[in-house]
């Protein structure tokens, strides 16, 4: 049985189509729901679907031909079945179009010439109508990434609407500069050989993912009662003229102190049937590098000061960086838990991987001016966020939550961090 293939309709206000490529040829096997043809309308091209099964038996709409919604452009159907008459797009132009006859009229006199020549090229015919330049979403596409002046084209469809080949085909009349044409962008695809420290990166991190099962937790802090704090204790720092100054990181490495010594099951190893402790917190600290990242530890970082803590962070980083030292074995493979601080990144948010054999490591971003509901009002507030990357097998979420909290309550309490 023949099936009549007609212009769908493909939108609401859809009422013409140009049939933009077809995907079959006659005699092409059909099946439901195969790709016939891509349609073009005022807004895209889309590709239209079969619904019906059989040969590909006529095409009787040729490429880059606009017809109306619901106009046959095409029959399925069997080898054997008889094709009904239907006249091709060119022979239905060919038909309707008659030749207008001639109607005798009195002679008319003919102007009289002037010597001037009057005569100019005749002007281009645009696609303009209201204004407005007719073309296919395609056309306009292609022109502009060619810089073209889609204005400057000649359009060959239907009541002179500028098709994809007549952008193609453009060229430039002499004096026209084709504008907005840019040089080809060459990007770098040569290979880059990973150094010895970006591989032990590799190994460690894959092996992080791979062996504990991380999950994550996020609190927002509110830093407003941390920030004043550390502004007064720097003011009374400066006054001493010992050189010191407590940065917010500093207070981020004391209250995650704080809150792993009420939480010590954090400061363990998984190791198959049981937890394996540890009688020191050696914090590790994560300090990018040019040639990478490397997070060495604070060792028995529960002994500190706030001060103290300030000033062995500083070593650390020095000694990182080649100065004033070199890095300990101690505290590069004895850490117990970890942090990492991408707030002079304007980062928000980020969860960091876990350290292998380490339990977790917390997260903390830029301390930000949100909005905040205080006391009812809506007032400018200073937020830090807070996550905690935590190995599944030593706690469940809630129990992240709990140190999460009470790392929480020491900054929002930043008294409790001279303790």
């Amino acid at each position: 049985m023949i099936s009549e293939v007609t212009m769908p309709s493909m939108g609401a206000d859809m009422t013409e189509g140009t049939i933009a490529k077809w995907l079959m040829a006659e005699g092409d096997s059909v099946n439901r729901g195969d790709k016939l043809a891509e349609i073009e309308t005022d807004k895209t091209v889309v590709e239209m679907e079969a619904y019906a099964n059989g040969l590909l038996r006529k095409i009787v709409v040729p490429e880059g031909t606009l017809v109306a919604v619901g106009t046959v452009i095409a029959f399925i159907g069997d080898a054997d079945d008889e094709l009904p008459e239907v006249q091709s797009t060119n022979e239905a132009k060919s038909a309707n179009s008659e030749t207008p006859v001639p109607v005798a009229e009195d002679p008319k006199p003919e102007p009289a010439q002037t010597t001037s020549d009057t005569s100019s090229p005749a002007p281009v015919s645009l696609a303009v109508s209201d204004g407005r330049v007719k073309a296919s979403p395609i056309a306009r596409k292609i022109a502009d990434e060619k810089g073209i002046n889609i204005a400057e084209v000649h359009g060959t469809g239907p009541g002179g609407r500028i098709t994809k080949s007549d952008v193609e085909n453009f060229t430039p009349s002499p004096g026209f500069a084709v504008s907005g044409v840019r040089a080809p962008v060459v990007v770098d695809g040569s290979d880059i050989p990973l150094t010895s420290m970006r591989q032990a990166i590799a190994r460690v991190t894959v092996k992080s993912k791979t062996e504990a099962p991380h999950y994550y937790v996020t609190h927002e802090v509110n830093m407003e009662p941390a920030m004043m704090f550390r502004s007064q204790l720097n003011d009374a720092l400066t006054d001493q003229g010992d050189g010191d100054r407590v940065s917010v990181n500093d207070m981020v490495l004391k209250a995650i102190t704080m809150a792993l010594l009420k939480y010590p099951k954090w400061n363990s190893t998984f190791n198959g049937d049981k937890l394996v402790g540890n009688s020191d917190i050696n914090l590790g600290v994560a300090i990018a590098l040019e040639e990478g990242l490397i997070v060495p530890a604070v060792l028995a970082i529960q002994n500190m000061s706030l001060i103290e803590i300030s000033r062995a962070v500083r070593d650390l980083g020095a000694r990182a960086r080649g100065k004033g030292g070199s890095l300990t074995q101690a505290e590069m493979t004895q850490g117990t838990f970890g942090t990492s601080n991408l707030g002079m990144f304007g980062t928000d948010t980020f969860a960091a991987i876990i350290v292998p054999s380490n339990a977790g490591i917390i997260a903390v971003g830029a301390v930000k001016e949100k909005p905040v509901v205080k006391d009812g009002q809506i007032v400018v507030g200073l937020i830090m966020n807070a996550t905690i990357s935590a190995d599944h097998r030593v706690g469940d979420g809630a129990e992240a939550a709990m140190l999460l909290g009470e790392f929480q309550k020491a900054l929002e309490n930043p008294a409790r961090l001279m303790l």
